[in-house]
């Protein structure tokens, strides 16, 4: 390592040069159009053509996706580093457009492939050029089966444009031009979403407080506009799967995450089952901030005023080593996505709240999004990012639609390499406050697993239950809330967060409904993946990143059978990763308790 200044904005230029002005982008849609359209005519033959001009179309498909998920990177970046660009939301619309066309086109192709005699269907797999993607082949005829009529999935497509994902843009901008207030003791600060959201997370109770307060207030002002856009997004959701005949709102995520609803009730029947641990930690953490019972903004705050805090570049440093110990390449990966500003880090306004990290397949590129201000949280949140960025990479050079993995899976390299840094630092704390600190940190992230992303996935089913009866107003919506919160948390708080519906981004995003259950997914696999290494050491380098090439190409439980040998249908798998994780809540009530017996107090 050098002790070089990072600079901590990313380099998009590398990709298109010019910003949200960028003429290549422009060259980049205009040739996109170009594809579709050719794509179009090849998908309009009849079903009467030989398999090898349906295999033609298949790997023309194949190349369009890599491109628009190129385009969708760039314009993702974009509006996150700069909420108000007006430019880059124009060309998010413009892209919207162009998918929505290939959205139309891809119905063609699966009524192609649902039309075609079984024989010629065989053949068509056998062709050079499409066996290695037999599987999401299948996959894709599989869910064509499953829809509505070709020529109805194309108008639903088309109309999403202006209906469902209109929706979700209308949110972001509305975030876009919020501020919350927010008085640090001598003046007040307007502050973006994002900034407010990173400052919920400060040690001082009573600031952090009424910071919160004035967070529940300002989305309360526009609760009724995120109400309707929420009550529509639903309305649409249902009515499509309404159409297709689908019965559950589970069916299209669990799609989605090539996972079963035996796999999904046995890992929330063990989360239910192992609360108490957890409940027990919270009023731990009570104790040490004072209180008798915690409330929604103590959940995620640190357990004194002072803590230490990274520079840019010892968080780097830290991250390398550490990843150097599991594997070269990983440490090797990560380097070089600071040295090469793969990585927007930067804490300033006018950034969307959050973190992601996003693929440019076509440039074999990755670019991460933070907001980077020093807290060993903060150091974590890059671990994991980074984590997205190596799977990504171990990818690269195989067939586009076979890097294509649910959110479920992608979320296990990313947990995985925070586990590697959180764990680091836990065992490297000079003293027993700092290591109380960190550990608290580590078994917040099983508390946002277990409790935090249980409560939406509570508030989400019962929610699309509600909605299938008619509109919910914003104190529907914050009941249906605070009921699942309480439920999840154990009754363990002593006030909620009624209006979290709203200010949840997740909520409102339309490529993947029920965005939370994959999280806690990918958080219990990766530490199951994870204690397997630790067993295993330094060989299990490669066997991970065999398992993580494998998580575009078969379903969840087939994966966790080929490369750990359990059953993830059964609880026994969930419990041994929830153990672990019980463990780390254990170790921090025993030493909450010494630390209260010697008299510790939260510094405010």
């Amino acid at each position: 390592m050098t002790d070089a200044h990072l600079d901590q904005t990313w380099d998009l230029d590398s990709i298109f040069p010019g910003g949200s002005a960028s003429a290549a982008f422009l060259q980049h849609l205009d040739g996109l159009a170009e594809d579709i359209a050719s794509f179009a005519a090849m998908t309009s033959k009849s079903t009467g053509q030989i398999t090898s001009a349906l295999a033609q179309a298949i790997l023309t498909m194949q190349d369009i996706a890599a491109k628009i998920r190129e385009a969708g990177a760039f314009v993702s970046c974009l509006n996150a580093q700069n909420v108000k660009d007006a430019a880059a939301k124009r060309l998010g619309g413009r892209l919207n457009q162009l998918r929505a066309k290939f959205n139309q086109t891809l119905t063609q192709l699966d009524a192609l492939l649902i039309n075609l005699p079984d024989e010629q269907f065989n053949q068509l797999l056998e062709s050079p050029q499409v066996k290695p993607l037999t599987f999401v082949i299948r996959e894709r005829k599989r869910r064509a089966i499953d829809k509505m009529p070709a020529d109805k999935e194309a108008l639903a497509a088309t109309l999403s444009v202006d209906g469902y994902t209109a929706w979700s843009d209308l949110y972001d901008t509305i975030i876009g031009r919020m501020h919350i207030p927010f008085h640090d003791g001598k003046e007040t600060h307007l502050l973006s979403v994002g900034q407010a959201s990173n400052r919920l997370k400060m040690a001082n109770r009573p600031l952090r407080e009424s910071l919160f307060q004035q967070w529940e207030d300002s989305f309360a002002e526009q609760s009724e506009l995120f109400a309707s856009i929420l009550n529509h997004l639903a309305g649409f959701r249902l009515n499509l799967y309404e159409a297709r005949g689908w019965n559950s709102v589970l069916k299209e995520p669990l799609d989605i995450n090539r996972m079963s609803s035996a796999t999904l009730d046995a890992m929330w029947g063990v989360i239910s089952d192992n609360k108490a641990p957890f409940v027990d930690f919270l009023k731990a953490k009570a104790k040490l901030l004072g209180v008798e019972r915690p409330t929604w903004s103590d959940v995620e705050a640190p357990i004194g005023a002072t803590h230490k805090l990274y520079t840019y570049e010892e968080a780097r440093d830290f991250i390398v080593h550490h990843f150097h110990k599991f594997s070269p390449n990983l440490a090797e990966f990560a380097n070089m996505c600071f040295e090469k500003r793969w990585i927007e880090a930067e804490d300033r306004p006018g950034k969307r709240p959050g973190g992601f990290c996003t693929s440019f397949p076509v440039s074999a590129q990755t670019r991460i999004f933070v907001t980077f201000s020093g807290t060993p949280s903060n150091v974590a949140t890059l671990a994991h990012e980074l984590g997205h960025a190596y799977h990504q990479q171990v990818m690269r050079g195989m067939p586009q639609l076979l890097t294509n993995y649910a959110m479920n899976v992608a979320e296990t390299a990313s947990t995985f390499a925070e586990m590697i840094v959180s764990d680091a630092s836990v065992r490297e704390a000079t003293n027993p406050t700092e290591q109380l600190s960190l550990l608290e940190d580590k078994v917040g992230r099983s508390i946002a697993m277990f409790m935090n992303i249980h409560a939406r996935f509570l508030f989400e089913t019962r929610f699309y239950e509600a909605r299938k009866q008619g509109l919910l107003d914003a104190q529907d919506l914050n009941r249906l809330m605070q009921e699942a919160q309480a439920e999840a948390f154990g009754g363990a708080l002593a006030s909620y967060h009624p209006h979290f519906w709203a200010s949840k981004l997740h909520f409102y995003i339309t490529g993947t409904p029920f965005y939370n259950f994959p999280y806690t997914f990918g958080y219990l696999f990766s530490t199951g993946i994870y204690a397997r290494a630790q067993e295993e050491g330094p060989a299990f380098a490669d066997k991970y990143v065999k398992l993580l090439r494998d998580t575009g190409s078969m379903q969840v439980e087939d994966l966790a059978k080929k490369h750990l040998g359990v059953d993830l249908t059964r609880p026994d798998f969930w419990q041994s990763a929830v153990d672990l994780a019980t463990a780390d809540a254990r170790k921090f009530i025993e030493l909450a308790n010494q630390g209260t017996h010697e008299g510790t107090q939260e510094h405010r």
